[in-house]
């Protein structure tokens, strides 16, 4: 039997409380701006290939070639056709370039590919499918290095590799490879067990510090919603693209844990780094917070219902 909708707004309501715990953190000034940049990078660098690692090494889902091999494809693929098809969209809806029309279709096109994605594929599908979400991952990676930061800033893609290039990935590739050499057999249980706890804490911190940055575009609420903007994030990240990614899971011949991702990626909202990059690559920062806030305020609505709908399709 199906979930049904308040069962599986169950499980997103809990994202949701992590990222406000968060956001109170930082206003009560128990999470200070000048710890973000540590905790992310002990996320990024630590917490995160832990958690990667632990669900891949003895995952038979990843030992199939089709997962292997179409998981990075579609990932690449739904993130970099959801970047083109919302730069589209936008120019054809009066956006220009130096008015916002890159940063738009650079947030529409990420979406929350990561720490809210995990915790909803591990409650719904368990550890096989998130295993193969890690795999899908990677291909979300290359599309923001190679194709997103090209059109948000022109960034050589040569450069674009380097960045998607990460620990993630590392600790994916070498996972795999002991993985398909049947290595749970020798390594350590107290070395495997280290790992498994390590990597349990990557998700909420890294949804506390999500919560904890966003308060600072909060001062000035009546910024944080435009009414271009906000109505077309809002359809196009929780409307078109859903639609266009359930389509491809439903008549794909892929297998069916890669089917169950891309049913979780389909509802995300839009992902919090292009606020981050388009700081730094000569983006317009408050039309990335508009397309985020937006997308994620109505998407705790939303995402229940494109999460039914998807588990339907797919059978």
């Amino acid at each position: 039997m199906l979930p049904g909708y308040w069962t599986l707004l169950g499980l997103v309501l809990p994202i949701f409380a992590v990222i406000a715990a968060g956001a109170g953190a930082r206003r009560a000034g128990w999470l200070r701006a000048e710890a973000d940049e540590s905790l992310l990078k002990l996320v990024v660098n630590l917490l995160y290939p832990c958690l990667i690692f632990s669900h891949a090494l003895g995952n038979a889902a990843l030992r199939a070639p089709g997962n292997l091999i179409a998981g990075p494809l579609l990932g690449f693929a739904s993130m970099a056709g959801g970047i083109v098809f919302a730069y589209w969209v936008a120019k054809k809806a009066g956006f220009a370039v130096g008015g916002g029309l890159r940063t738009f279709a650079f947030s529409v096109g990420i979406f929350n590919y990561g720490y809210m994605a995990i915790p909803l594929v591990d409650a719904l599908f368990g550890r096989e499918t998130l295993g193969v979400l890690f795999v899908f991952n990677v291909g979300c990676e290359a599309a923001i290095w190679t194709v997103g930061i090209l059109m948000l800033a022109g960034v050589p893609v040569r450069t674009g590799w380097r960045r998607a290039l990460n620990p993630p990935v590392y600790a994916l590739v070498v996972a795999l490879a002991l993985n398909l050499g049947g290595a749970t057999v020798w390594l350590p249980v107290a070395a495997l067990e280290s790992i498994r706890m390590i990597g349990v804490c990557a998700v909420p911190l890294g949804l506390l510090v999500i919560g904890a940055t966003l308060v600072e575009f909060l001062a000035e609420p009546s910024t944080l919603v435009d009414r271009k903007v906000t109505p077309l994030a809002c359809a196009l990240r929780l409307g078109l693209i859903p639609l266009a990614m359930l389509s491809a899971a439903t008549l794909l011949p892929i297998p069916r844990e890669l089917k169950q991702v891309l049913v979780v990626q389909a509802a995300m909202p839009a992902g919090i780094l292009p606020i981050v990059i388009a700081k730094h690559h000569g983006g317009r920062p408050l039309t990335a917070v508009q397309v985020v806030l937006g997308t994620t305020a109505v998407g705790l609505f939303v995402v229940p219902l494109w999460l039914k709908l998807g588990l339907r399709w797919i059978g």
